[in-house]
C-alpha cells in the first residue's frame, strides 16, 4: 500500500508543481530550457506510474464488485465518455469548444467511473487519490489562468472522427482489461 500512496503523491506533486511554485518552474524552464524542463518533470511522473501499478497490484487481494450490475453499465458508459473526453482537446470537433480542460474532466469521470466498480481500499486510495489531484488540477488552473480564449472551430467531420477514434480506444481498452484477467464487461469476472 505504502508504494501505492507514494505513486499518488508523486504523480500529484509532479503535476501540481507548476501550479504551485509558478517562480520556481519558471526558473527551470528558462535554466534549462522548455523541453529539457518538462523531461525532468516526466521522469518523477513515469516513476509515479510505475509505483501505483506495482502498489495496486501487491495491495492485497482485492474485493471484486458485489453491487448492483447497474453500476458496471454506469462505469462502461462513463468511460466511453471518458475516452472521448481525452481525444476533445486534440480534435477539430465541436465539443472542443464546450470544454476548456477536457482531458482532466475525462481523468475525472476515469476516475468516478471505477470507483463506482471498485470498492477495496487500494481502488479508493487509487482513484479517489487522482479524483483530488484531478480536481484540485482544475481549480488551481481556473485562478491562475483568466481570460483563456476558447476554440471556435469545429466541424461535423471532426465530430465524426472524434466519436470513431473514442470507441476504438474504448473497445481496445475493453480488450486490454481482458487481458490483465479484469473484465469490465457485466457478467464477467
Amino acid at each position: 500500500m505504502t508504494l501505492l500512496i507514494l505513486g499518488v503523491l508523486l504523480w500529484s506533486f509532479a503535476h501540481l508543481f507548476k501550479r504551485l511554485f509558478p517562480g520556481i518552474r519558471t526558473r527551470l524552464d528558462d535554466t534549462l530550457g522548455a523541453v529539457p524542463a518538462k523531461i525532468v518533470f516526466a521522469v518523477p511522473l513515469v516513476i509515479s506510474v510505475v509505483l501505483m501499478v506495482i502498489g495496486y497490484r501487491h495491495a492485497g487481494p482485492a474485493v471484486r464488485f458485489n453491487g448492483p450490475e447497474i453500476l458496471v453499465h454506469i462505469n462502461n458508459t462513463l468511460m466511453l465518455g471518458a475516452v472521448a473526453l481525452f481525444g476533445i482537446g486534440s480534435s477539430k470537433s465541436h465539443a472542443r469548444q464546450l470544454f476548456r480542460h477536457p482531458q482532466l474532466y475525462g481523468f475525472v469521470t476515469w476516475a468516478v467511473a471505477h470507483l463506482l466498480v471498485n470498492w477495496d481500499f487500494p481502488s479508493i486510495v487509487l482513484f479517489g487519490g487522482l479524483l483530488i489531484w484531478a480536481l484540485a488540477e482544475i481549480q488551481l488552473i481556473n485562478r491562475q489562468e483568466t481570460g483563456v480564449t476558447r476554440y471556435t472551430g469545429g466541424s461535423f467531420k471532426g465530430d465524426l472522427r472524434l466519436a470513431a477514434i473514442s470507441i476504438v480506444v474504448y473497445l481496445v481498452i475493453i480488450w486490454l482489461h481482458g487481458l490483465a484477467g479484469v473484465s469490465p464487461l457485466p457478467g464477467q469476472a
